[in-house]
């Protein structure tokens, strides 16, 4: 599906459906527990179905309370295979979903007997070496079935019974990080993982929180070096509610901030357990106008000439060295999003610390350096950053501002969702009767179902070309 994106005004409220994070750790843990558990506000996401797909091929039963239309229903019902978790009954296929992959290949070396883990053609694209390293470290076998790959089908065996210590690279991912704590639920004594460089800590601190949910004794060093898991002997089924997906949040935020628009973006997390709400502020230091009210869980956000002070142009002028550096690590998938919105600002946006971007589903710094400079931006590429020359559509008196290039054109997804997100959005901001027609826009299902649907409804008038 190619979808056609080009200048609108937003208004209304839209609700940003659950976080792809949390529903498939609730996922996986309510498969571990004995009994029953029950999730509200599961993301019905490709990943997250990906993940109810996969668990029962180790013993647990899903309820997807679907309607009569085949649409998976508000809450699911995990009847958990605890101590009867088995070796998977058929090859676990994680579709598009690296967080699936990375979680449980680490899980299935604590069941007796081979393990086969592929996806689909990004999914045998992404390295699983590191994976495969730590399994071995575990006391498991672990081979990658192409001579010569560090890509998938990836082989495990186990089982591996009792824990021990664990020393990896950090930077690589936090995903197989979570894995081995996971898998660490099914172990006998403590598991010790000694990490370098560690990246993407939040999530780490996401896993942590569920995890001593359900009984397990979990510490993390303040610098995230060191982790410690001892398990519970076991834990019981649960029910839980799954918070907002602030990697989703961020869509309709940049949406509303480079157009004339005021939306209210409903269903706000603000436990703190994902790191992509560091994106509030970084917009606010820019002069974004966005008001949290974490009472009503709420955004609101005011763009262009709805902005209060009737011009919402968002500049770095009033930052050190007149640039915004952010470093990315700890929440990765906001680049495009931002690399977005920088376009629209105007001095130099740096985002930095990023390489774990080009291990994503696409390499995201490379992919955006192209798309973007198709349209007209200013964009220099580093091994580890993404620098952007953005320039604000409006002078600081709100007339227009001649530097301002971007303009329209036709925009490659990769099958990426946050790549089709991110340059959808970017269309709204245009002048005139320039467009963007996004390809392949359909990979938004991977992470919000229906979200063309969804910002219709709030005035983006996308229309499928």
């Amino acid at each position: 599906m190619d979808v056609i994106s080009k200048k609108q005004a937003l208004s209304g409220s839209i609700r940003v459906p659950g976080s792809k994070s949390h529903t498939i750790r609730a996922l996986i843990l309510a498969t571990f527990a004995e009994g029953r558990s029950v999730i509200h506000n599961p993301l019905p996401s490709e990943d997250c179905l990906s993940t109810a797909a996969a668990v029962p091929l180790i013993g647990a039963e899903i309820d997807l309370n679907l309607t009569t239309e085949g649409e998976c229903g508000s809450s699911w019902v995990v009847e958990g295979a605890g101590s009867h978790i088995h070796l998977p009954d058929d090859v676990v296929n994680v579709g598009n979903s690296g967080s699936l992959l990375y979680f449980m290949a680490p899980v299935a070396a604590t069941l007796d007997g081979w393990s086969v883990f592929t996806g689909d053609e990004s999914i045998r694209k992404r390295p699983v070496d590191h994976v495969a390293d730590v399994i071995r470290q575990m006391g498991g076998e672990a081979f990658i079935s192409q001579p010569g790959s560090k890509c998938c089908p990836l082989l495990v065996r186990g089982p591996v019974t009792r824990s021990g210590k664990i020393v990896t690279e950090g930077s690589v991912s936090s995903q197989y990080i979570t894995g081995l704590m996971l898998a660490a639920l099914r172990m006998k004594g403590a598991m010790e993982i000694e990490l370098t460089n560690p990246k993407e800590t939040p999530y780490l601190t996401m896993t942590q929180k569920w995890l001593e949910t359900v009984g397990a004794k979990v510490t993390i060093s303040p610098d995230f070096h060191h982790i410690t898991v001892l398990p519970p002997a076991e834990f019981k089924g649960f029910e839980r509610t799954i918070p907002s997906d602030w990697e989703t949040v961020a869509f309709p935020l940049i949406a509303a901030l480079i157009s004339d628009s005021e939306i209210i973006i409903e269903n706000i997390d603000g436990s703190g357990t994902q790191g992509d709400d560091a994106v509030v502020e970084i917009l606010q230091s820019l002069g974004a106008d966005i008001s949290w009210n974490k009472n009503d869980e709420t955004l609101t956000v005011r763009g262009g000439k709805k902005a209060r002070n009737g011009i919402g142009r968002l500049s770095t002028e009033n930052l050190p060295q007149k640039e915004l550096h952010v470093a990315m690590s700890g929440f990765p998938d906001a680049i495009c999003a931002l690399a977005v919105i920088a376009c629209f600002t105007e001095g130099t946006v740096v985002l930095e610390d990023a390489a774990v971007c080009r291990r994503k589903e696409t390499d995201r710094i490379s992919v955006l350096k192209k798309e973007l400079e198709e349209l007209g931006a200013d964009v220099e590429e580093g091994e580890d950053y993404l620098i952007i020359h953005g320039h604000s559509p409006l002078l600081a008196d709100g007339s227009a501002n001649p530097a301002f290039t971007l303009h329209g054109g036709v925009c490659e997804s990769y099958g990426d969702h946050r790549i089709a997100m991110s340059m959808a959005c970017l269309g709204l901001g245009l002048g005139g009767s320039e467009e963007i027609i996004v390809h392949n826009a359909e990979c938004c299902a991977v992470s919000f179902p229906r979200f063309f649907e969804e910002m219709n409804k709030i005035g983006a008038h996308f229309k499928e070309a």
